[in-house]
């Protein structure tokens, strides 16, 4: 009986510190709550900062890129009004040749090679 007493206050006495430990650290006080969830607001902001700061830098990049590949576009864009610009005037003066001067284009048995030395 008695070692069962023992036990007992053992226990007693453990829970009381197990509460007098809580009480102490004041865990679950209004004010911890409010100072964790104010800590827990902090931690979330600045995760947020970071995020945002690599979407930033990310998105940067992919625009230097788009703009890269842009210059690139117009140049070739550029050149190729130029190669339009050059095939048309040659049937342009190949019309011309044919609808003001009445020229016609030989046939082969006609043309004559002539050799420069």
């Amino acid at each position: 009986m008695r070692a069962q007493a023992n036990k007992i206050n053992v226990h007693a006495r453990r829970a009381a510190m197990q509460t007098t430990v809580y009480r102490w650290s004041a865990l679950f006080s209004p004010r911890m709550v409010v100072i964790l969830l104010l800590l827990l607001c902090v931690l979330v902001s600045g995760i947020s900062v970071i995020y945002t700061t690599f979407k930033n830098r990310y998105l940067l990049n992919e625009l230097q890129q788009l703009k890269t590949q842009r210059n690139e576009l117009q140049v070739q864009w550029g050149q190729l009004l130029i190669e339009q610009s050059t095939f048309s005037l040659e049937s342009r003066i190949e019309r011309k040749a044919t609808d003001e001067l009445a020229m016609e284009i030989p046939d082969i048995s006609e043309i004559v090679m002539v050799r420069y030395d």
